[in-house]
């Protein structure tokens, strides 16, 4: 039995809304390639057709965008490549048997060579192999359209489909800067490992095409943090929250707030209706980025109309409900440390509410957690 389950799915599950984000991306960049740039049907004279790796492009692209072999260098320079090599051994072997055979493999070889692997270029290698009257006609030409051409629109489709959906295409890179803007190493990433030794760890598994060394350090960094917030023991939000709190309502001034913030040094107002229901939550940062664009409003000086206009908004006092966050995570009581640890650790957000059927009952902030923390250690 323990053999057979090696033939069951190896892939996590994965849920509805990502699977659909997948699909429709496939569709969508296969749609507005077909109507705009890619014909439909085989078109010798301008080269400009839908190839069936396309679709097997579209699969790495918009399902699996962070895997290396889907990279905008691995896509292009591979599909590229290794029509290139499909085309050369076309011209050369007659037997389709073998050249079809021939053009996969060599393709293979020459797109590991080049660091650009991607499993569609195999079939771009067979789908050149297929077509010696296409060979024919077009040459080398073949590599650039519709091969070229084709999948440079998919990847830019992507990277368009990526940032819309709140997917990051192409990946960021190791030492990429942060968020913000220094080079500091994000703090889930500082393991005390350097580029070149994660590089080492994938080489050494065989797993340099699976991972890239920014998953890598990413996926390491959440599992030891993991670790430390299981070490903590059963603490849970109700044990380290704060419970008696200030809170401010919608329509409460921008002024107000920013007296709040100064007199008691938060970083963080949570936003209550009625019966304290809770609707949102305020942090410094909104109070710096409201105080800048009214900065820069000023600043460009857009003549009368424009100051008249401002000095009727300003009657018009900037209330909680106008610079608040109504997404980000949020706690129950019972909600463990464990799970509140990597909701404030990447510097994301200071505080997290804490709820019980909408009503607010406390927060959690990164002194809470830290305090928390260290109070486990000293018990130990």
């Amino acid at each position: 039995m323990s053999h057979l389950g090696s033939f069951g799915p190896a892939v996590a599950k994965s849920s509805p809304v990502e699977a659909l984000r997948a699909g429709l991306g496939a569709f969508v960049g296969l749609a507005l390639a077909g109507a705009f740039v890619l014909a439909p049907r085989i078109d010798l004279t301008l080269g400009l057709y839908l190839v069936a790796p396309f679709g097997a492009s579209s699969v790495l692209l918009f399902a699996v965008p962070n895997s290396p072999l889907a990279q905008p260098w691995s896509a292009i320079i591979g599909n590229v490549t290794a029509s290139l090599v499909g085309v050369a051994v076309c011209l050369v072997v007659q037997d389709p048997v073998l050249r079809i055979a021939l053009a996969v493999g060599l393709a293979i070889t020459v797109t590991i060579l080049c660091r650009a692997l991607h499993p569609p270029a195999g079939a771009v290698a067979m789908t050149v192999a297929m077509s010696p009257d296409a060979v024919q006609e077009l040459g080398f030409y073949f590599a650039l359209m519709p091969i070229g051409i084709g999948t440079v629109v998919l990847v830019l489709i992507a990277m368009v489909y990526g940032r819309m959906t709140g997917r990051h295409y192409p990946f960021r890179q190791f030492d990429d800067p942060n968020r913000y803007g220094t080079q500091d190493l994000e703090p889930m990433k500082r393991l005390g490992l350097t580029e070149a030794e994660l590089s080492d760890i994938l080489g050494r598994y065989k797993q340099s095409f699976n991972l890239g060394v920014e998953d890598l350090a990413r996926l390491l960094g959440a599992a030891e943090m993991q670790v430390a917030a299981q070490r903590s023991g059963p603490t849970v939000a109700a044990d380290i929250m704060s419970h008696n709190l200030i809170t401010v309502q919608p329509e409460t001034p921008l002024t107000e707030i920013a007296d709040l913030f100064r007199r008691y040094r938060f970083t963080a107002l949570p936003v209550v209706g009625g019966a304290d229901r809770f609707l949102g939550v305020i942090f410094q940062i909104h109070l710096i980025d409201r105080a800048r664009e009214d900065s820069l409003r000023l600043k460009r000086g857009f003549g009368k109309a424009l100051h008249r206009l401002l000095d009727r908004r300003r009657e018009i006092p900037v209330q909680a409900t106008d610079i608040m966050s109504v997404g980000g995570p949020r706690a129950t009581a019972d909600t463990p440390l464990s799970a509140l640890l990597p909701q404030m650790a990447d510097g994301a957000v200071d505080a997290v509410p804490v709820l019980e059927r909408g009503q607010l009952i406390g927060i959690v902030t990164r002194t809470d957690l830290i305090s928390a923390l260290a109070r486990k250690s000293l018990d130990k």
